[in-house]
C-alpha cells in the first residue's frame, strides 16, 4: 500500500542535522531580545565560498549571511537535542525553520535569499565594534583573498606573504580582543566570520604550503 504524502512537520531532526537556518530580518528580534545568543550564531561573509543547500553546490556569497552555528564537528545545528531529536528553542525558532516543508520546499526555496539579517543591522549602532568589522572586511576581503590565491604561484613570494599576513591579521585581531578586550572567544565567528586560516582552503590553499 502506498503511504501517504507527508502533510505535516513530525520533527524527526533530518533538516536540523543539514545545518543551521540562516536568519532573516523577521529574525531581528530574536537576537535583540537575547532569545538567541550572538555566541550561537556564525557569520558567512561576502564574497565567502560556502555550500548553497538550495542550488546544492558551492557558491560566493553575494552578502552577509548570519546562521545558526552547528555543533562541533558535525553540521547539525546547535539548537538540535540529539537525545529527544527535538529543537531546543522550537517555539521561537527562525523563519526558515518556520517554513521549511521537507515534502514541499516551494516556501524555502522563495524566502531563502530574501531579507537576509546581516551584521550591520545588529551592530551598527555599535560605533567600536562596526568600525572593527568593517576594518577587518577591508583588510582581509574575499575579493582580495580569491585574487591573491588564485595567481600565486610557489615562486609569488609577495602574494604568498601577504596571504600570510591576512591570515595571521585575522588571527591576532580575534585573540587581542577576547584576551585584552575582554570579549567572549564564541563571539568572533558571527563578529568576522569564520578564521581565514580556516575558510582559504576552500579557495583551494593549504596553510603548510605557504
Amino acid at each position: 500500500m502506498k503511504k501517504p504524502d507527508r502533510t505535516h512537520c513530525i520533527r524527526c531532526g533530518t533538516c536540523c542535522r543539514k545545518g543551521g537556518p540562516a536568519l532573516h530580518k523577521e529574525d531581528i528580534h530574536l537576537i535583540k531580545s537575547g532569545k538567541i545568543s550572538c555566541k550561537s550564531l556564525v557569520t558567512i561573509r561576502e564574497g565567502e565560498p560556502a555550500f548553497d543547500n538550495v542550488k546544492n553546490q558551492v557558491v560566493s556569497s553575494v552578502s552577509d549571511i548570519i546562521k545558526i552555528r552547528s555543533k562541533n564537528n558535525s553540521r547539525s545545528c546547535i539548537f538540535l537535542d540529539n537525545n529527544k531529536e527535538a529543537c531546543k528553542i522550537y517555539d521561537i525558532r527562525p523563519i526558515e525553520c518556520k517554513v521549511l516543508q521537507c515534502w514541499d520546499t516551494t516556501a524555502i526555496e522563495r524566502l531563502y535569499d530574501r531579507n537576509r539579517l546581516t551584521r550591520k543591522d545588529l551592530l551598527f549602532e555599535t560605533k567600536e565594534i562596526w568600525e572593527l568589522i568593517i576594518d577587518h572586511q577591508q583588510r582581509c576581503g574575499y575579493d582580495r583573498v580569491r585574487q591573491l590565491s588564485d595567481n600565486r604561484n610557489d615562486r609569488d613570494k609577495s602574494r604568498i606573504e601577504e596571504i600570510r599576513f591576512l591570515v595571521r591579521y585575522d588571527a591576532h585581531l580575534r585573540s587581542l580582543l577576547s584576551e585584552k578586550g575582554g570579549m567572549a572567544p564564541d563571539i568572533m565567528d558571527f563578529l568576522f566570520g569564520q578564521p581565514l586560516s580556516v575558510t582559504i582552503r576552500r579557495l583551494g590553499v593549504v596553510m603548510d604550503n605557504i
